[in-house]
């Protein structure tokens, strides 16, 4: 029996329906340095991150309850939700 260290799974909680779950299957939100928010598909650009679902619903329940405004620290504007929405829509044909 080989003795194999079983590598831990990175969790983090959705705000849309604050389920915890595997970081790769979340999309990374972030505010980066200067300022500006959108989708992180990468998982690597620089600044502060909030996860959501590979779900328009998610991200939508995560607006609509200001989740993301407070774990980004920012007040996101109606324009940039809906291109954030649209933008998942694209990337996951939700």
């Amino acid at each position: 029996m080989p003795n194999t260290v079983q590598k831990k799974l990175p969790m983090r909680q959705c705000l849309g329906c604050r389920e915890m779950k595997p970081k790769k299957e979340l999309v990374r939100v972030v505010r980066s340095p200067e300022g500006t928010v959108s989708l992180d598909l990468k998982g690597k650009a620089p600044g502060r991150g909030a996860y959501v679902c590979r779900s328009a619903a998610c991200l939508k329940k995560a607006l609509r309850s200001k989740a993301l405004d407070r774990s980004l620290q920012v007040t996101i504007p109606p324009e940039l939700y809906e291109a954030l929405t649209r933008q998942m829509e694209d990337e996951h044909g939700a």
